[in-house]
């Protein structure tokens, strides 16, 4: 049977943060369009903090303006795995899943990795308009350096958290946390690296 599987964003129905504006009127089109569909809200991917691990080591420093809100952050593989079950079982047709890993804060993810490198990372908690201007100074397009900011703005506010166990569900097995996320990246780069 055919379907449309859209990849939504965690909350969508309810978060504030720019990024959630046109999946929700996708969702929206979705409903009222008559066709069969599943939804799958993705959280924050993993990779989103694993990517940054070069620089992040570089200058023992995570930075953010999320303070002490709470990401359900998965990983990509964690994610897709899903899809592929909604693509090939029955019985999801008009679910909408919240999918998203163990929850933790930017504090803690600074420790894991300071736990996982044996040096201190520290987690910096700025301003939007700072943290927007440390990365629009790194490089990022201003456009995108809005969005990633407003982005962690929303995680404040706890847009990007979910208690749900839908991907442990989908997945019938614990998803990848973020410890785990972190070892296999620096194994990745070790094995680049030879």
């Amino acid at each position: 049977m055919s379907r449309i599987v859209y990849t939504s964003l965690v909350n969508a129905s309810t978060a504030r943060m720019t990024l959630a504006d046109a999946h929700r009127r996708t969702e929206d089109y979705l409903r009222e369009s008559g066709s069969a569909f599943v939804i799958l809200r993705n959280g924050w991917y993993l990779e989103n903090y694993t990517d940054q691990l070069p620089m992040i080591t570089r200058y023992r420093a995570l930075l953010g303006s999320a303070h002490d809100g709470r990401v359900s952050a998965a990983g990509r593989r964690d994610l897709a795995a899903a899809a592929v079950v909604v693509l090939t079982q029955d019985g999801h047709l008009g679910a909408t899943y919240e999918l998203g890993g163990t929850p933790f804060t930017l504090t803690e993810l600074a420790a894991t990795m300071s736990d996982v490198f044996g040096t201190r990372i520290a987690y910096q908690d700025m301003s939007v308009a700072d943290y927007t201007g440390v990365l629009t100074g790194a490089g990022l397009p201003a456009e995108m350096a809005a969005a990633v900011a407003d982005a962690d703005a929303g995680l404040a506010r706890g847009e990007l958290f979910t208690a749900s166990n839908d991907l442990e569900k989908l997945l019938g097995r614990p998803a990848t946390t973020a410890r785990e996320a972190i070892h296999d990246a620096v194994a990745a780069r070790n094995e680049e690296s030879r």
